[in-house]
């Protein structure tokens, strides 16, 4: 899409009146940035403006020479269905209102009433306008379940189905202007997901990252919106925010539950007005970056607690992925073992080392609470003490142990409650034994750990079992 235009499709304002339509055309540009507009005196000319296609919404008088307005709405909803109609007219009347409805326009103002209502809503119905689109975009991608840019999501190694599911979603709404809420655990690779949105948007300016951690309101506030010469004390000159410095592109703020509340509230009014002050200015400027937002905090639970702002929280949902933990896809490992021993090589001036067999159960039972980052800092850490051609499983087993250990969590209850009659305590034996073996694919040495036995203790209970 053109980043200078918005909307992405064109507003179509037909009128008799040259005057009426410039005067309405330079509202809604200083308003709220709609800029896609396309100006017609002549009622006869509407249809063929039509038939090129990139229109959505129309903007029609009623009264005109040649083609009355109420004539247009019905050829406009007979052959472009999916085109809304706001009725801007003269006429004051209850039956032409009911009328028009009936025939499929979207609303009706009349020309005496306010500009400001006139002009909201417009907004209101590119809005709406935009969420079917990204509607039916998204329905088109999950059924053809195929990636159009694969090559947008090069840098995440993954063969994970939900995170391909991902990766459509992304595909489906990056160039969508509303913001995109993307959530998971810290280390999971929100950021990579945040950068593909960036390319995929079509945007021809910057991705701008900004975290919000730690910043009081003050600092918020100057980091995104900037400061003029004197606004505070020190501020001896123009500071330009992140927002203007992203402008036709992307704005990815991270870790956007750390906010406080005032600068939430600020936050909000940016992102519902469009518009936002530098410190000590009292000119709007109009934002032009997309919002990408990030946390690993449980938003949901933030607001019950009132320390996040509910209008802000379903703002910032309004398109939202999940990232999976790399304990939810642990078929990722081997892939990503690979890529990071070759990045770790390549960086540290080494030769690929191999992975000792074994490796990939080991870190397939471990949970990872620091996620796919965590997986890379072990491998680098590794390859950095490497010294023979096989890479030596000691720092991995040291690192799973600084961790937590290779066991899955502890259940909650006795696995065993409920059991009818109880397994003997040799069955018991004998099924863990099994399990063991199986998650460690057969590796004895992995299997004990599991255990918390040593591999001697395990051999005897095997040999036992097997009679």
């Amino acid at each position: 899409m053109d980043s200078e235009l918005y909307p992405s499709f064109r507003v179509l304002l037909v009128d008799d009146e040259p005057a009426w339509l410039r005067s309405l055309s330079l509202a809604l540009e200083s308003s709220c940035g709609i800029t896609n507009v396309e100006l017609c005196s002549d009622s006869r000319k509407v249809m063929d403006i039509m038939a090129q296609g990139e229109v959505g919404l129309v903007l029609l008088d009623l009264t005109m020479p040649h083609v009355s307005g109420e004539d247009l709405l019905v050829r406009i909803a007979e052959s472009h269905p999916g085109v809304a109609v706001i009725v801007v007219s003269g006429l004051n009347q209850v039956g032409k209102v009911v009328n028009c409805m009936k025939l499929g326009a979207y609303d009706y103002y009349v020309k005496t009433d306010d500009e400001e209502r006139i002009v909201c809503g417009v907004q209101r119905a590119i809005k709406h306008l935009e969420l079917q689109r990204d509607n039916k975009e998204m329905t088109r991608r999950f059924v053809s379940c195929e990636l159009q840019h694969p090559e947008a999501f090069s840098a995440i190694c993954t063969a994970d189905r939900a995170m391909q599911a991902i990766f459509a979603y992304i595909e489906a709404v990056a160039v969508s202007p509303l913001p995109l809420l993307i959530t998971g655990e810290s280390g999971s690779g929100k950021e990579l997901l945040a950068q593909a949105t960036h390319r995929l948007s079509g945007c021809r300016g910057e991705l701008v990252a900004v975290n919000v951690a730690g910043l009081d309101d003050t600092v918020f506030s100057d980091t995104l919106f900037g400061h003029v010469r004197g606004a505070f004390t020190g501020a001896e000159g123009v500071r330009r925010g992140m927002i203007e410095a992203a402008a036709n592109g992307t704005l990815f703020l991270d870790e956007i539950g750390d906010l406080s509340i005032a600068s939430q509230v600020k936050l909000l009014r940016l992102l519902q007005e469009g518009e936002y002050f530098a410190l000590g200015s009292d000119q709007p400027r109009r934002l032009k970056a997309r919002i990408v937002v990030a946390t690993h905090q449980n938003l949901e639970a933030k607001v019950a607690q009132g320390t996040f702002r509910c209008d802000l929280f379903y703002r910032l949902r309004t398109h939202h992925v999940e990232v999976p933990p790399l304990r939810s896809r642990k078929g990722d490992i081997p892939y990503l073992l690979d890529l990071f021993l070759e990045e770790a090589a390549g960086m540290l001036g080494k030769k690929k080392p191999t992975p000792p067999p074994g490796l990939v159960q080991l870190l397939s039972t471990y949970s990872f609470p620091g996620n796919v980052r965590e997986l890379k800092a072990m491998v680098f850490d590794a390859v950095s003490t490497h010294k023979e051609r096989m890479l030596s499983m000691e720092s991995f087993v040291k690192a799973i142990s600084a961790g937590g250990g290779v066991s899955e969590r502890v259940p909650d209850q006795n696995p065993f409650a409920g059991f009818e009659p109880l397994p003997t305590f040799a069955n018991a034996a004998n099924y863990l034994l099994e399990e063991a073996m199986d998650r460690a694919g057969g590796n004895q040495t992995l299997a004990a750990r599991l255990l918390g036995i040593s591999q001697p203790s395990l051999w005897k209970r095997l040999k036992l079992a097997r009679g």
